[in-house]
């Protein structure tokens, strides 16, 4: 490996490990807002547009104390420590969060914030087919504008949105050209690592995280491609938090070829669409285009099949559902795209993911098993 791809390696590890430092150092050096945006999806568009840094709210491993005052015992991790986060004050350093509510326990938390920073709720209209979501969201999008304009005092034009949407499309097409070149790495671009790269998109600007990965391409393309001797996996669900769960995967010479994880991938499957009109119409037939996905209704139900089209084409050796604790949505899709995977002799195991879990022995138990059945 070059010492540049290390150290680059190394600049993602510190940005994802790191996002209080992150926020601290943006507001030093530019001077403006961040504003936090819980997932799953949020037009950060808008808010880069503005001039202000949209930081991603994704939770991290923390004991529960306080939150079970507020949240019910089955709400997910993510939740829960989010909002033991945010009464330690950890999120006081925002200057806004912006909700948007897929499912209940986002809905319940959006209502029942604690942090000291305003709050922004916006929908997404489930039933997207129809022309008419794509009116609703719109009309969403200009009160979600308007309010965090009202927020920092700053007006947002449409060339602000247009030079936005080109900044973000462009990451995401290299986030993608990065996903398929390290899958020929994995003994460079192992989970950590990759896992790393993705996240630290939620906590830069998305020019300098660019910058970084246009850099890390080049480099990584310089490497030779080495056989590797261990398995190759696609990661599917939510997140795949704590990181010890990614060590064990590592330890155990899994490799991550591809991901539809709601935390990394899923995020960059599409661009904004390049159509003629209002920008933030454009941002609206985004949603429309979401497939896949456990938050966003899909009545054709394609996940199974775009999950099993990834492995073909990777060459994967199995797929692990990384099923957060409590997340119904995810819970109801995968009966069905397990049965799909059975149904073409697809190795795949479920694991359940726990942002509070403090023993890994179990999972690397089963991990260890499911890697002697392949």
């Amino acid at each position: 490996m070059s010492t540049r791809l290390k150290e680059l390696i190394d600049i993602f590890q510190e940005i994802a490990e790191n996002p209080k430092k992150m926020v601290e150092k943006y507001k030093t050096e530019v001077g403006k807002e961040v504003i936090g945006v819980m997932p799953v999806y949020a037009p950060e568009e808008i808010i880069h547009a503005v001039g202000c840094l949209p930081i991603g709210l994704w939770g991290g491993k923390k004991n529960i104390s306080k939150a079970r005052a507020f949240l019910p015992p089955f709400a997910c991790s993510i939740m829960q420590t989010n909002m033991e986060m945010q009464l330690a004050g950890d999120y006081d350093v925002l200057d806004g969060v912006v909700f948007s509510v897929p499912c209940d326990t986002l809905k319940c938390l959006s209502q029942k914030w604690k942090g000291k920073c305003p709050v922004i709720v916006f929908t997404h209209p489930q039933n997207r087919i129809i022309e008419g979501a794509n009116t609703y969201l719109l009309k969403e999008y200009e009160i979600l504008k308007e309010k965090i304009e009202k927020l920092v005092g700053r007006s947002i034009s449409e060339d602000d949105l247009e030079n936005s949407i080109k900044v973000y499309n462009e990451n995401r097409q290299l986030v993608r050209e990065f996903s398929e070149i390290a899958a020929k790495y994995p003994n460079i671009i192992d989970p950590i690592v990759r896992h790393n790269i993705m996240k630290s998109r939620w906590f830069i600007r998305k020019e300098k995280h660019s910058e970084y990965l246009k850099e890390l391409i080049m480099e990584l393309k310089k490497e030779p491609i080495i056989h590797w001797d261990g398995k190759r996996v696609i990661l599917t669900g939510i997140m795949t938090e704590p990181i010890e769960f990614l060590q064990i995967l590592k330890d155990e010479k899994f490799a991550v070829v591809g991901d539809d994880l709601a935390h990394e991938s899923r995020q960059v499957r599409g661009d904004i669409p390049d159509i003629d009109g209002n920008p933030l119409y454009r941002l609206a037939k985004w949603w429309q285009n979401v497939e896949g996905c456990s938050l966003a209704t899909d009545v054709k139900k394609k996940r199974g099949e775009m999950l099993i089209n990834m492995y073909d084409r990777l060459e994967a050796d199995a797929i692990i559902a990384c099923m957060m604790k409590f997340c119904d949505p995810e819970e109801f899709d995968y009966p069905i795209y397990y049965q799909e995977f059975e149904n073409r002799s697809i190795k795949n195991i479920m694991l359940e993911i726990d942002l509070e879990i403090s023993s890994f022995e179990q999972v690397r138990t089963r991990l260890q098993t499911f890697k002697d059945i392949l």
